[in-house]
């Protein structure tokens, strides 16, 4: 029996790939470079399901004129880089991966929160560059960051695992915005108060975005929102990077209007604007997020239950369109 074609985009952890080409025909991308739209695009039109990462864009332009695919396996929670509605149209299903990496997204939330109120990243280059003099009442003093207010925007899961972890583990007053608001039971458990997001802007110590990518949320920290923010407090971005207005933070941060923030996603990746790249009281990771072996093991056996749910002829666990 023909066994389904599959086409991964990116080399994928190696039980994943070994699982993946034990169930399917599997075609590997063994540079594990990103594929071109064109290359995408004929994967499309020459396997039954594409298996992509959240670096690849796939668009209407991919599908016109008919494709053999009806399945696209997401690897990841995100898929704003799919244009979900031209694949409803095509006939192609969506799935996505939820759930498998809410812990590692949340602890590198409060990782990157603790770096920069502690000038982390500053003490390690300058270790490193043999610039240590040694110990000294003066040097290098960060901002405490237990008892302080964090403001989430965006209370999904990953929202609620930093809130436990910030109010449970660091004490930290928790404010919250978003669109569907907790239950009067689980605000209680995590210390948590709604907020219009303007006020949640004015009252943090710390705002860590946690909110989707759509159209409504692109830019949602532009100029005005960086301008209502507190002069000593911290913008963290472990969600998407075009929530963030990255030139008008770098504005932000060269003026003074906030005291740092602390990336692990950005606007154009890989593309860092260079006005964030010099800077101490800016860290920056490369989309480390979901970056734990057990989350991005798990990832991918998710991804590999919605293809064999598929191709089986059962509902996938995790369609999105």
């Amino acid at each position: 029996m023909t066994r389904p074609v599959v086409t991964v985009t990116r080399r994928l952890p190696a039980v994943v790939e070994r699982e993946l080409a034990a169930a399917f025909d599997a075609r590997l991308n063994e540079t594990d470079g990103p594929l071109s739209p064109e290359c995408i695009g004929q994967a499309l039109r020459e396997s039954d399901a594409l298996l992509c990462t959240v670096t690849d864009r796939v668009d209407q332009a991919m599908v016109e004129g008919g494709v053999r695919a009806r399945i696209i396996a997401n690897y990841g929670v995100g898929y704003n880089h799919i244009d979900v509605a031209a694949m409803r149209a095509a006939g192609i299903v969506v799935t996505n991966t939820p759930d498998v990496l809410t812990d590692a997204t949340a602890d590198c939330a409060i990782m990157l929160m603790l770096m920069v109120a502690r000038r982390a990243g500053e003490g390690e280059r300058e270790l490193r560059a043999g610039g240590w003099s040694g110990w000294r009442p003066t040097h290098l003093v960060g901002r405490a960051v237990s008892g302080r207010t964090l403001g989430i925007v965006g209370m999904g899961r990953i929202g609620r695992a930093v809130a436990r972890r910030a109010h449970a583990g660091l004490g930290m007053r928790v404010l919250y915005h978003s669109r569907t608001p907790l239950a009067p039971r689980e605000a209680a458990a995590l210390g948590a108060e709604a907020r219009s997001l303007d006020a949640l802007l004015a009252e943090s110590d710390f705002v860590s975005l946690h909110t989707p990518a759509t159209r409504q949320t692109r830019h949602l920290i532009d100029r005005r929102a960086l301008a209502l923010m507190r002069p000593g407090a911290y913008l963290i971005n472990t969600a998407r990077g075009d929530i963030v207005d990255e030139a008008a933070l770098v504005e932000a941060l060269a003026a003074g209007t906030i005291a740092g923030a602390a990336l692990d996603v950005y606007e154009r990746e890989p593309e860092v604007s260079a006005g964030l790249l010099g800077r101490d009281d800016v860290v920056l990771l490369p989309h480390l997020g979901s970056a734990t072996d057990e989350a991005r093991t798990a990832m991918g056996r998710r991804a590999l239950a919605n293809l064999t749910a598929w191709f089986r002829g059962e509902p996938p666990p995790d369609r999105v369109t």
